[in-house]
Order: C-alpha cells, then sequence, then structure tokens
C-alpha cells in the first residue's frame, strides 16, 4: 500500500489541484478548451522536465536548460532566414533549421558531460557556467535582439486549435506524448535506463559493477540536451520569434517538475510520467490563478511553496525509509 500511494502521489497531487479550481473558479476553467490550453501551456515545461527526468535520477542537474531553450529558439530563427528571406519558409529550411536547434543544444550536452565526467567538477557548477555560456551565445547569433522569420510550418506546433481539427489537441501535444512513452520505455526496459537508476543510486557500485560512469554521463547529459532542443522549438513556436532573452528561469520549472514529479534530488528516483504530471501541476495552478486574478508574484510564491514541500517530503521519505 505505500509503494502504491508513493507511485500515485503525482496523480492524486494533480486530481487535487484540478479539483480545488473546479470548485473554486468560474466554469471556463474546467471547460474543454481551457483544458486544451492547460495541455499546450504543459508542452515546453513537460518535454524539457523528461530530459531532465534522466539528469535527476542518475544524481546529476542542469541549470543550463533554460538558456539553451533561448539558444535553440535563435537557431532556428537564424537557419529559416537562410532561405533568402521568402514569404514562406521551404520545407527542407524548416526541418533543417529544426535538426539545428536540436544540435546546437546537443552539443550544449556533449560539452556539459564530458566536463562532468573529465573534471570531476559537481554539475550545478558546471551547468550554472553554460547557462551564462549559452545565453551570451544566443545573444551573439541573434546580435541582442529577436530574430524575425518567414511563415513557416513550425509556428503551428502550438495552436491550442490545430489544423487540421481532427488532430483535437496542438502538434505539440502529440510530440510531448510520443517523447513521454520512449522516455518511459528508455528508462524502464533498456540496459541504459538501468545504469542511469544504477549511477542516482550509488555511483562507486555502479563503477564497481562494470559501468562505465564516464560515457554513461555523456550520454545522459546529451540526451537531457536534445530533449532542450525539441523544447525550444515548442518556445520557437508559441513565440514565432527567435528570442535570446526567452527562458528565463524556466530552468527551475522544469527541475520544479521532476521534483513534484517523485523525482529526487538525492538521485536514484523518478519516473517519466511523474515528470509531466508535476508540469501539469504547475500549469494548473497558474491557469486556475489567472482566472481567479491572483498577481503574479502570489503565484511564484504558491509554486516556491510547492517546490519546498517536495523536496522535504522526499527528504522525510529517505530519512525514514533509511531507519
Amino acid at each position: 500500500m505505500k509503494n502504491l500511494l508513493l507511485r500515485f502521489a503525482p496523480f492524486f497531487g494533480l486530481f487535487s489541484v484540478f479539483i480545488l479550481f473546479v470548485i473554486i473558479c468560474p466554469p471556463q476553467f474546467y471547460s474543454f478548451y481551457n483544458i486544451k490550453t492547460i495541455i499546450t501551456q504543459t508542452v515546453i515545461v513537460g518535454i524539457a522536465a523528461l530530459g531532465m527526468t534522466l539528469v535527476i535520477v542518475s544524481g546529476g542537474i542542469d541549470l543550463s536548460v533554460g538558456s539553451q531553450i533561448a539558444l535553440g529558439t535563435v537557431v532556428v530563427a537564424t537557419l529559416l532566414n537562410t532561405g533568402g528571406g521568402a514569404a514562406d519558409a521551404a520545407t527542407g529550411t524548416v526541418v533543417f533549421a529544426a535538426l539545428g536547434g536540436i544540435a546546437a543544444c546537443a552539443a550544449c550536452g556533449i560539452l556539459i558531460g564530458l566536463l562532468v565526467s573529465r573534471l570531476n567538477i559537481v554539475p550545478f557548477i558546471i551547468t550554472l557556467g553554460m547557462m551564462q555560456i549559452a545565453r551570451g551565445v544566443a545573444k551573439w547569433i541573434g546580435k541582442e535582439q529577436t530574430v524575425s522569420t518567414p511563415t513557416n510550418g513550425l509556428q503551428s506546433l502550438m495552436l491550442t486549435d490545430p489544423d487540421p481539427e481532427w488532430l483535437v489537441f496542438a502538434p505539440g501535444v502529440w510530440v510531448a506524448i510520443v517523447l513521454l512513452l520512449v522516455t518511459a520505455v528508455l528508462l524502464k526496459y533498456t540496459v541504459f535506463g538501468r545504469y542511469v537508476f544504477a549511477i542516482g543510486s550509488n555511483e562507486k557500485t555502479a563503477r564497481l559493477c562494470g559501468i562505465n560512469v564516464p560515457l554513461n554521463r555523456v550520454f545522459i547529459y546529451t540526451l537531457n540536451s536534445v530533449f532542450v532542443g525539441v523544447a525550444s522549438i515548442m518556445q520557437y513556436s508559441n513565440l514565432t520569434v527567435g528570442d535570446p532573452t526567452a527562458a528565463v528561469g524556466m530552468e527551475l520549472d522544469i527541475i520544479a517538475a521532476v521534483v513534484i514529479g517523485g523525482g529526487s534530488l538525492s538521485g536514484g528516483e523518478g519516473s517519466a510520467t511523474g515528470s509531466i504530471i508535476g508540469a501539469l501541476i504547475m500549469a494548473v495552478l497558474r491557469n486556475g490563478c489567472n482566472m481567479l486574478g491572483v498577481p503574479n508574484f502570489v503565484q511564484e510564491v504558491i509554486i516556491g511553496a510547492i517546490i519546498i514541500g517536495a523536496v522535504a517530503v522526499d527528504r522525510l521519505k529517505h530519512r525514514f525509509g533509511g531507519q
């Protein structure tokens, strides 16, 4: 029963928050359109949280993901403009731009993984430095201003009312669902997934068991940044421009989604589904508070308190579990 409650705690949390706002918010809150809006608002943080799940489960952290998202939007926008300023970007250019944004973020992940594994410096410091580097590179590429682009297919990924209508939800939502399934399978049914949990649970034991920890850390941070690259495409779609100042502080939302969803900052615990649920909880909170006219600073206080509470519960769980 205890394990069952721990496993489904994020679902109970989401259900409780949703029911609370159903009671206190106007009927528009639980309209189908608003539910679609909430789900769409979850996409960017949710996709990035899937990658962050791998990092946190392995006992690491990445503070640079917000800056990487900004870098990705600028790279995507810059590459879309290589078509010569046409009224509409060609399909080939769109695919090239999307892959370029993902590649730029993946390069950041590879560098982080190499520095963490080779220099033996804690990820907090390495990723703190990368946060500044990625943001600076984004401003350099974008010449410290937003990068406008011609009309293109990427701009429709985050439309609440999609075209074609039979998709029901925004295309980005379906991308997030596919990535959720991929991450869940990766963590639960693959050797790499077992390695991720083993490294996060006890790195020394993992080494003694023959796991190549440095190589796997490079894979973990690279894969995390690939997910962040996909999230940057969604952020570009949301903004329709490349913005080097975008996603400031979003790394905290992404980390919070994983923690609220049951991930442990001590490593060794977490799930893809839990992280998505954590992102949904924050989206429901923000949407409900906006409908009630709650100021942004109050929303930030509420989110911060929930994060502290989630970490406190995790620490208590480990303390009593150890006893």
